[in-house]
């Protein structure tokens, strides 16, 4: 029988009201592996009362306790990664050892939130002014949605929640509905570690949950990560009942490749950069700047590499086989959007050097498979270079010289994530203050920063002002307040007369 997947509210599985359910597939095969549930508004209202009612007492939880749920959850973890592995395998697609790699980087934030008391420290200040005090403190907000995209159904989430409970607030977390188990499986871990019930909360659903997040005056904050339209829509929705909101957009992340680089590292990086995950992240590499003369000679090394990606289906292997290097895509229409672009950029004249659209795949039949693709000769007006494809597609472009390449950045209306590969140091700095971007890397060709700095974009990659994780993300997820007291000692009263208060700085 096909599986059912709830949501989780009170501690418990819930299915919901609504009668309205949604097909998961796996895409190694095209098989529908479960039924999604779809919150209706009533399914939405209840989630959230139940978060908030349980978030007023979380609030009040010793921080002492908060950070030991915190570590058992860290604990609970590590041990039983390999489950959420195979699950992210089974519904995204992504190869068993990806699917440990991006556990191991939100485990990354559920450590740093372990930590958390720190960085909730106030300040404080005697005698301001003459027998006044002053002193700060954080407080959590409320109740807090999570809104996580199908790409990273483990990492994303964890990118906010581990945060947002530490700082003692309730959490909503509505997943992409293409890959829903993930979070249920979490959310038993949550109560496994100790978690109180309805601190932590899965809604399942499409629009009608989202909406039903933006706009109840009972949600104080909003994080968000998937395409610019959406985070532009979540961030103007939200804001209008006055949420806090960090939504994270879409990206078109450049490497950039000078002469005197050192190009066997290079090229690798950019097949790991352009195809790993099957290209279905917002931080990969999908153009390469290849600063002349050395163009012909890097693609060559590029194309050598990718030909030997074995493309097939991601489960953890038992009897063997060598695992997969690239799964397939999540869907079959996003499959079928992604093969589009590739359509489109060999009718407007860029160079196909490996066309993915043939790929021979490890796998069944029917699974949504499309190889690693490789362009050359592309250039700016292309809609391969202008939008962003979400897949393995790689588009070189040629540029004359490191000025031509930098302008190419700042041109584009994302500014996410950004690589330059150099042998040069003043180049290298002189790159961190050319580039309007808000992650780079030197030699690295994927920049997300470890958890205890931020990750988030400029310009239109990033809605909001504050970035995920590290201190931005204590901050965005508490409150500040600052108490200044004073205390009359009663022997030094004044016998008779008026007692106003001026300060009196002595």
């Amino acid at each position: 029988m096909t599986k059912q997947i709830p949501h989780w509210v009170d501690g418990a599985e819930f299915v919901g009201t609504s009668e309205q359910w949604a097909d998961v597939t796996n895409p190694a095969s095209g098989d529908v592996s479960g039924r999604v549930a779809l919150a209706s508004e009533r399914d939405a209202r209840y989630v959230i009362d139940s978060a908030t009612a349980a978030g007023k007492a979380w609030a009040k939880t010793s921080l002492a306790r908060r950070t030991q749920v915190i570590f058992a959850f860290r604990e609970l973890l590590n041990a039983r990664k390999e489950e959420l592995a195979e699950i992210i395998t089974a519904e995204h697609g992504k190869v068993h050892s990806d699917a440990l790699g991006e556990i191991s980087r939100g485990q990354e934030v559920v450590e740093f939130a372990c930590g958390i008391s720190h960085l909730l420290k106030g300040g404080h200040s005697e005698s301001a002014s003459t027998g006044v005090d002053v002193h700060s403190k954080r407080d959590p907000l409320g109740v807090v949605a999570v809104i996580s995209p199908f790409n990273f159904p483990a990492m994303v989430p964890m990118w906010f929640f581990p945060i947002a409970l530490a700082a003692g607030n309730a959490v909503v977390l509505k997943p992409s509905e293409k890959d829903p188990s993930a979070a249920i499986w979490m959310a038993r871990l949550w109560k496994e570690a100790g978690l109180p019930d309805g601190v932590f909360n899965v809604l399942q659903g499409d629009k009608v949950a989202v909406d039903a997040l933006l706009r109840s005056d009972d949600i104080d904050a909003v994080s968000f990560v998937g395409s610019t339209p959406i985070a532009q829509y979540v961030y103007e929705e939200a804001s209008k009942t006055g949420k806090r909101v960090q939504a994270l957009g879409g990206a078109k992340n450049h490497m950039v490749v000078l002469p005197d680089a050192d190009l066997d590292l290079a090229a690798d990086a950019a097949v790991n950069a352009g195809f790993g995950s099957a290209g279905e992240r917002c931080m990969a590499i999908s153009v390469l700047v290849a600063v002349e003369p050395i163009a012909d000679d890097l693609v060559a090394r590029i194309a050598e590499r990718t030909r030997t990606l074995r493309i097939g289906d991601g489960a953890k292997k038992t009897d063997g086989a060598a695992e997969a290097d690239m799964g397939p895509l999540v869907t079959k229409a996003h499959r079928d959007r992604v093969a589009s672009f590739i359509d489109s950029g060999e009718q407007a004249g860029a160079k196909v050097i490996i066309d993915g659209r043939d790929v021979e795949a490890h796998g069944a039949a029917d699974g949504f498979w499309l190889g690693p693709t490789l362009f050359d000769h592309v250039t700016p007006d292309m809609e391969i270079y202008r939008e962003e494809i979400f897949g393995p597609v790689l588009s070189v472009v040629r540029a004359g010289s490191y000025d031509e390449a930098v302008e190419l950045i700042n041109a584009n209306e994302y500014g996410n994530g950004t690589a330059i590969f150099t042998n040069d140091g003043g180049a290298a700095r002189r790159f961190e203050a050319d580039v309007q971007v808000g992650m780079i890397g030197i030699n690295v060709p994927i920049p997300v920063p470890v958890a205890y700095y931020s990750f988030g974009g400029w310009k239109r990659s990033l809605f909001g002002d504050t970035h995920a994780h590290g201190v931005e993300g204590v901050h965005f997820f508490t409150r500040g307040k600052v108490v200044t007291s004073r205390w009359i000692n009663p022997a030094a009263r004044p016998v008779g007369g008026l007692e106003l208060g001026f300060p009196q700085n002595d």
